[in-house]
C-alpha cells in the first residue's frame, strides 16, 4: 500500500507539473484600466486578459495577472476608461465610406456656399462623370428653402449632378441630369415619390424619395475597385471611432461580396450584419438563410424595408398633416403601394426565419408596420423574432404599448434628435414632438433600445451619439437643458443600448456587447471617463485604442 501511495503521489505531482507547463497564457493583458463591462453581474474591473480573439479573464489586476506568460503582451491603460466596442445598429456602410471622399455640403450654411463647393468639385470632375455625395441641409440657410437646379446649372454645364439631402430622402439634380433621366414637366410622380415643381410647373431638380430612383437608375454603378476603396475607408473610419460592429442597412449584393472578399483575405476589421432590401426576400429564403446566419465577422439573415420617408423632406407618413404644409400627410414608400405587397413580403420573410428591420418615421407609418407585425404573429404564432423598427421617431401615444407587446426593438439614432430638434416643432407642433425620439418612454414601456447613427445621414462618431442621448441639447444651442429633457438617457443606459442592446438586436448578445469571459475581445479605450465627466463634454472625448477580436485596429 505504501509503494502504491508513493506512486500515486508521484503521478499527481507530475500531472500538476504538466498542467502548469501547458496552462495557456494570455496573448494580451490590459491592466490599470477603469473597465465598464456592461455586465450587470460584474459591472466594473481593472484588467482584462485575451487569448486568441476571446476574453478569458476580467477582474482585478492581480487576478488577471495569473494569465501572464512569457509571450503575453501587457498594456498599461493608465486609468483610462475601457468599454466594449460600439455596435452601430443602423448604418449605410459603403455610401458612408464613399461620402468621406465625395463633395461635402452638410455644413454649407448658405446657398452661395452650397453652389461654390459644387463648382469647385465640378472643376475637378471629368466631363460626363457624375458629381455625387452632398448631405446638404437647407434648414441651416436663411431663409430655409429647398435648392433648385438654377443654383448649380451655371457651374456644372458639363457635369451631371445628383447630391443628396442629408436624410437620404431627397436629391437635387441639375438640368443635365434631368435631361438624362427624361424628367420633364409632364413626368408623373411615381408611387412613393414627388417631383418638385416651380410655380410655372417646371421640375426644380428636387426629387423626393421614390422620384430620386428615376435618376439613380441611370447613374453608373461603382466599380469593384471603387466599392472596395469605399468599404476600406469606412472600416478605417469606424476603427478610429471605436465602432467595432455595424448593422448595414440595404447594402447592394456587390457590397456584401466585397465584405466576403476582405474576410477571406483577413482584412475585414469591422464586424458586419447585412440587411438587404426586402424585395430580395426570395434570395435568402430559397437557400435557407435565417437570422444571424454566418460567422463572427460577417452575417446575413435580415431584411430592410421602408414604410415612409423622412421628417426633413416632409415625406414621413403622419395621421395628421404637417403644421407648415396643411395639405401634406407625407408619403408611404413605393413598397407600401399597396400595403398588401409589403405584408406579403414580410409574411414570406418571417416564414423563412428572416429578421424584419423596417424604416418607419411618421406616426402613421410606424402604426402601419405594427399592424403588419401583429398580423404576422397571429398567422405564424409566437417566436423569438426580434422585429425592429428603424428610427421609430414620431410615435402615436397608442403605439408604445403595442411596441412592447410585440417585442419590437426600437433601433434609434439620438443624433437625429438634436439635429431635427432645431425645427421639428414648426413642422409637427409641440404635442407630436413630445413623442419624438421618445427614448425614456420606450424604456418605461419595457421596449429594448439599440443605438446607432444612420451614417452617413449623421456622423458615425459614438461620442456624438452618447452626447445627444444624455443631453438632448439641440445643435443650434437653443435647448442647453435638453429638447424634451424628460426623454434623456443616463450615460450607462446609453452605453448599454449602444453595446449589448445593439448586439441583442442582431441576435449576438451571447458573443459580444459586454466585456466578459468567453466573449469576443472587441473593446475601446477612451481619453476621458464618459461615466464621470459632465455629459456636455462627452462630444470631445477621443478614442485612444480600438481592438477587434483582440487585434489592435486603431491607435491614436
Amino acid at each position: 500500500m505504501k509503494r502504491n501511495s508513493l506512486r500515486v503521489a508521484i503521478l499527481l505531482t507530475c500531472a500538476v507539473c504538466t498542467f502548469a507547463q501547458t496552462k495557456p497564457s494570455a496573448d494580451l493583458i490590459i491592466r490599470n484600466a477603469r473597465v465598464w463591462t456592461v455586465d450587470r453581474d460584474h459591472p466594473e474591473a481593472e484588467a482584462v486578459a485575451i487569448l486568441g480573439d476571446r476574453i478569458v479573464a476580467v477582474g482585478a489586476n492581480q487576478d488577471v495577472d495569473a494569465w501572464r506568460g512569457t509571450n503575453t503582451k501587457t498594456i498599461d491603460a493608465a486609468g483610462n476608461r475601457l468599454l466594449p466596442g460600439f455596435n452601430d445598429a443602423h448604418v449605410h456602410f459603403m455610401s458612408g465610406g464613399s461620402q468621406l471622399d465625395n463633395v461635402q455640403l452638410n455644413d454649407a450654411t448658405s446657398p452661395q456656399e452650397f453652389a461654390r463647393r459644387i463648382a469647385e468639385r465640378a472643376a475637378k470632375t471629368s466631363k460626363g462623370e457624375w458629381l455625387l455625395g452632398g448631405d446638404w441641409d437647407e434648414t441651416k440657410w436663411s431663409p430655409a428653402q429647398l435648392p433648385a437646379k438654377e443654383l448649380i446649372d451655371p457651374v456644372t454645364s458639363g457635369t451631371p449632378v445628383a447630391v443628396s439631402r442629408y436624410d437620404g430622402h431627397m436629391i437635387l439634380v441639375n438640368s443635365l441630369a434631368l435631361k438624362a433621366a427624361g424628367i420633364t414637366a409632364q413626368t408623373p410622380d411615381p408611387d412613393g415619390g414627388v417631383i418638385v415643381h416651380d410655380a410655372q410647373g417646371r421640375p426644380t431638380g428636387a426629387l423626393m424619395d421614390a422620384a430620386a430612383d428615376l435618376v439613380f437608375k441611370i447613374i453608373p454603378q461603382p466599380t469593384h475597385a471603387q466599392r472596395r476603396h469605399a468599404i476600406e475607408r469606412a472600416s478605417g473610419h469606424a476603427a478610429s471611432l471605436g465602432v467595432t460592429s455595424v448593422q448595414d442597412m440595404n447594402p447592394d449584393y456587390a457590397d456584401i461580396a466585397i465584405y466576403s472578399e476582405l474576410l477571406g483575405e483577413g482584412k475585414l476589421t469591422t464586424r458586419i450584419y447585412a440587411a438587404p432590401l426586402i424585395p430580395q426576400v426570395d434570395d435568402q429564403a430559397k437557400i435557407g438563410i435565417r437570422h444571424a446566419f454566418g460567422g463572427p465577422y460577417l452575417r446575413l439573415g435580415a431584411l430592410k424595408s421602408y414604410a415612409d420617408g423622412s421628417l426633413g423632406s416632409a415625406t414621413a407618413y403622419f395621421f395628421e398633416p404637417f403644421n407648415d404644409q396643411p395639405n401634406n400627410h407625407g408619403l408611404l414608400s413605393d413598397g407600401m403601394h399597396p400595403i398588401s405587397l409589403m405584408r406579403d413580403r414580410m409574411m414570406k420573410g418571417d416564414a423563412a426565419g428572416l429578421q424584419l428591420c423596417t424604416h418607419a418615421i411618421g406616426d402613421a407609418g410606424i402604426s402601419a408596420i405594427l399592424d403588419i407585425y401583429a398580423e404576422i404573429e397571429k398567422a405564424h404564432g409566437p417566436a423569438d423574432r426580434r422585429w425592429r423598427i428603424e428610427h421609430a421617431q414620431h410615435m402615436a401615444a397608442k403605439d408604445f404599448d403595442r411596441f412592447a407587446q410585440l417585442h419590437v426593438i426600437a433601433s434609434v439614432q439620438p443624433f437625429h434628435a438634436i439635429d431635427d430638434g432645431r425645427w421639428a416643432e414648426r413642422r409637427i407642433g409641440h404635442d407630436r414632438s413630445s413623442r419624438t425620439y421618445a427614448f425614456r418612454t420606450f424604456l418605461n414601456h419595457g421596449v429594448k433600445l439599440a443605438l446607432g447613427t444612420d451614417w452617413n445621414v449623421a456622423p458615425l462618431n459614438p461620442m456624438l451619439t452618447l452626447y445627444a442621448a444624455t443631453t438632448r441639447a439641440t445643435l443650434d444651442g437653443k435647448n442647453p437643458g435638453g429638447w424634451f429633457p424628460e426623454q434623456k438617457l443616463t450615460i450607462k443606459e446609453a452605453i448599454e443600448a449602444y453595446t449589448i442592446g445593439s448586439a441583442y438586436a442582431e441576435f449576438q448578445e451571447n458573443d459580444k456587447g459586454s466585456i466578459a469571459p468567453g466573449k469576443l475581445a472587441d473593446m475601446v479605450l477612451l481619453s476621458d471617463d464618459v461615466l464621470a465627466i459632465d455629459p456636455v463634454k462627452i462630444r470631445d472625448v477621443k478614442v485612444l485604442k480600438t481592438w477587434v477580436g483582440g487585434k489592435l485596429v486603431y491607435e491614436q
